[in-house]
C-alpha cells in the first residue's frame, strides 16, 4: 500500500499539515495524465501494457498501492493534473536536486558603488578608478555616480565628463548600459563586466 505520511514529517506544509504536493488521498480529481519513465513497472502491475496518457485517478491509486508508492501531482494546473507514481521521498530528493542545479546556474551579479563629487581631484580619481578595475575583473558591476551637494549642482556638466573619463578609462573592462543620467542630486553610470556579458 502507497506509505502514510505522518503529520510530523518534514514533508508536510507545517501551517496546513498537508503534503508539499498533493499526493495519494489529496489529489482530489477524477482523471490524471499519468508520466514517468517507469511504465514497464506500472504494467506489470496493472497486469497489461500502460503507455503515458490519461487515466481514472482511482485506476492510479490503485497501481500506485500494488507498486508501493505514492501518485504525486507534478503539474496541478494541467488539465488534467499531471502526476508521477514514484516514491515521494525520492521525488522531492530529485525535486530538490534539480532546484539546487538551477540555483548553481544562475549568475548572481554584484554591483559595487564608485563615489565621486564634482571636484574630485585626479589622485582620488585615480584611486577609485583603481577599486572600479578590480571590481570589473572579479565579475561585479560598477555603478558610478557624482553627488552634487548643495551648490555644486551648477557643475553638473563637470559631473557628467568626469563619468565619461571612468566610463573611457574601463572600456577594456566593462561597457556602460545606459549614458550618464541625472536623478535628483545624482548623477550616475552602471558598467557591466565584458567577461559576463561573454557567458552564454
Amino acid at each position: 500500500m502507497a506509505k502514510k505520511f505522518n503529520r510530523r514529517n518534514r514533508n508536510f506544509n507545517r501551517r496546513s499539515n498537508q503534503p508539499l504536493h498533493k499526493i495519494n488521498s489529496y489529489i482530489n480529481v477524477s482523471e490524471i495524465r499519468l508520466v514517468g519513465n517507469n511504465f514497464k513497472e506500472i504494467s506489470e502491475a496493472a497486469g497489461h501494457e500502460l503507455a503515458p496518457g490519461v487515466i481514472l485517478t482511482s485506476k492510479a491509486l490503485e497501481l500506485a498501492a500494488k507498486m508501493e508508492m505514492d501518485l504525486v501531482e507534478i503539474s496541478p494546473k494541467a488539465s488534467p493534473p499531471v502526476c508521477k507514481i514514484i516514491e515521494y521521498k525520492k521525488f522531492l530528493y530529485e525535486h530538490k536536486k534539480k532546484e539546487k542545479e538551477l540555483k548553481a546556474k544562475q549568475v548572481k551579479v554584484v554591483v559595487k558603488e564608485i563615489r565621486f563629487g564634482p571636484n574630485t581631484d585626479d589622485h582620488d580619481f585615480d584611486f577609485k578608478l583603481k577599486h572600479a578595475k578590480k571590481f570589473l575583473e572579479q565579475g561585479a558591476k560598477v555603478k558610478a555616480y557624482v553627488q552634487f551637494k548643495g551648490r555644486t549642482i551648477v557643475f553638473k556638466s563637470r559631473g557628467k565628463d568626469l563619468l565619461k573619463r571612468f566610463v573611457a578609462e574601463l572600456e577594456g573592462l566593462g561597457f556602460p548600459e545606459y549614458p550618464p543620467k541625472l536623478e535628483d542630486r545624482r548623477m550616475h553610470c552602471t558598467l557591466s563586466p565584458k567577461k559576463l556579458g561573454k557567458k552564454k
